[in-house]
């Protein structure tokens, strides 16, 4: 069910329901920060929350048609915080569009980026695909309990996708799996793994990209074959050794990726 309301606190209690939050609930709050564009997690025992900004988002609208659409199809209870004439020009630019649509917006990267371990790049390979967290619990290809996202309030199901990113954001998540706690530092050493970019527009109109508002990301496997673009390593960059940051990986990658394009693209 979506439910929305005016306003809205961050607390343990659902104003919906009177009573605690259970997995089921998800939170969109439209904000007028200037500090971020969007923003997400849990918090004082709050639900999953994901607050966008309509100073800086500019397709805000779209953002929430995507988090309503992914949580009804999902069955998910929504609340979102926002005055009803927003909820309306929301459903106004968001007409004709789905959560899953099977093609990119305008607005959209061509490209998607993965980032890995180097031993789960191996296993990776020698699967054909990349696999969800909870999928590869399943199969114990897994040792930790649960996945770092947890420490950011990540929802359990979150599990059931394979992530995407752009800039240092896969490699922060790299780095902070190898620490055992969140490493938000982009300047802190750490072995560099494999940063993986997909063809997106391909995977859309293969109908494998889920939207929720705040993510694009597939559910369950991704076949290498034939969204794989390129892979960065340490080797395939330029760098004199495995260790790195995140952000010089990152940067390196992005830039020697961008040649790479032009090829692929003939």
């Amino acid at each position: 069910m979506i439910y929305r309301v005016d306003t809205f606190s961050e607390s343990s209690r659902n104003p919906v329901t009177g009573r605690g939050y259970d997995c089921s609930w998800r939170v969109l709050m439209l904000t007028e920060s200037p500090n971020y564009q969007q923003m997400c997690g849990s918090f004082n025992g709050c639900a999953y929350t994901v607050k966008v900004s309509r100073l800086n988002c500019e397709n805000w609208e779209m953002a929430v048609g995507d988090f309503a659409g992914f949580c009804e199809a999902n069955g998910k209870n929504a609340i979102l915080v926002m005055s009803e004439a927003e909820l309306d020009s929301a459903k106004e630019h968001y007409e004709c569009h789905r959560y899953n649509d099977p093609f990119l917006r305008e607005y959209e990267p061509s490209h998607l980026v993965h980032s890995t371990p180097m031993s789960s790049w191996e296993l990776i390979r020698r699967d054909g695909m990349l696999k969800s967290w909870n999928l590869l619990k399943t199969e114990k290809a897994v040792a930790e309990e649960q996945p770092i996202g947890i420490e950011l309030g990540d929802p359990p199901d979150f599990s059931d996708y394979i992530m995407f990113g752009g800039g240092v954001t896969g490699e922060i998540v790299v780095n902070s799996k190898q620490q055992g706690r969140i490493v938000m530092d982009t300047d802190a050493e750490y072995l560099t793994g494999a940063r993986l970019y997909f063809d997106a527009r391909r995977m859309a109109q293969d109908g494998l990209l889920v939207r929720d508002g705040c993510h694009i990301k597939v559910k369950d496997t991704l076949p290498l074959e034939p969204y794989l673009i390129w892979t960065a390593t340490w080797e395939t960059v330029g760098l004199p050794g495995r260790v790195s940051t995140p952000r010089i990986f990152a940067e390196m990658s992005d830039r020697r990726f961008q040649a790479v394009l032009t090829d692929y693209r003939g």
